[in-house]
Formats: structure tokens, C-alpha cells, sequence
């Protein structure tokens, strides 16, 4: 059965029932929750699943502690705009070879 994709990319049909998330979507996608990057329809389909999956409760909890201390011990510091280009560039063409690919 297919899930969709859990950041707010899935067909409608997908959209209906949050109990057809698979774990492994919602796990691949905590990171979007914790960093507000998904859409609001998205984050309650996540948020629903997190609130009823024991395992994925727990995954999302570690992030959220991860970063927070990050946050903490890291926070004052900023990368170099060089670097944050770089990044950026990569991220994107990521994106698109999985998308491609996808």
C-alpha cells in the first residue's frame, strides 16, 4: 500500500487517513515537524501519527532533544556564507535527484 509522500506531496486520496502512514515516512520526515518546514495539513498528519505510534513518539522525542541541545550548544554560532551556499546547492540538487529518481 502506498503511503504518499508524508511533507504534504501525496495525491488527496492519500491524504484522507492518517492511520496509512507508515512509521518509516513519518520517522524520515520528523526533522520537517521539528523545524516547521512542512505545511499545516502535513504537520497534523505527522502530529496525528506521532500522538498514536509508541515507537514514533518516542523517535520524534529524541530529535527534539537532539535539537534542542544543539541549539544550546550551538546556537550563538552562524556558518560562513560560503559554506551555507555550498549547502544549500547541495540540498537542492539532492531534492532534485530524488525527485528524479522518485
Amino acid at each position: 500500500m502506498s503511503t504518499g509522500d508524508v511533507a504534504g506531496r501525496g495525491s488527496p486520496e492519500d491524504i484522507d487517513e492518517t492511520e496509512r502512514l507508515d512509521c518509516s515516512a513519518v520517522i524520515a520526515d520528523v526533522w520537517l515537524l521539528l523545524d516547521n518546514e512542512c505545511d499545516s495539513h502535513a504537520r497534523a498528519r505527522l502530529q496525528s501519527h506521532i500522538d498514536t505510534c509508541a515507537p514514533c513518539l518516542e523517535h520524534y522525542g529524541i530529535e527534539q532533544q537532539l535539537k534542542s541541545l544543539v541549539s544550546r550548544k550551538c546556537g550563538g554560532e552562524q556558518a560562513p556564507a560560503g559554506l551555507r551556499e555550498r549547502l544549500t546547492l547541495e540540498i537542492r540538487k539532492t531534492v532534485i535527484i530524488r525527485e528524479t529518481r522518485g
